[in-house]
């Protein structure tokens, strides 16, 4: 039997994909710009 999809149970779905996305993508962030920040004051200082 399959579950039947309402409009409002499709709309709390759609609402929670979106704010999984834009969570996700603020982790990623952080990690990128903490990446940045920590090798920052280090990249000028590497040998070539």
């Amino acid at each position: 039997m399959e579950p039947q999809w309402t409009q409002a149970l499709l709309k709390s779905r759609r609402r929670k994909a979106t704010l999984l996305a834009i969570v996700l993508g603020a982790v990623v962030l952080m990690f990128y710009l903490v990446t940045v920040v920590k090798l920052g004051a280090n990249i000028m200082q590497r040998a070539l």
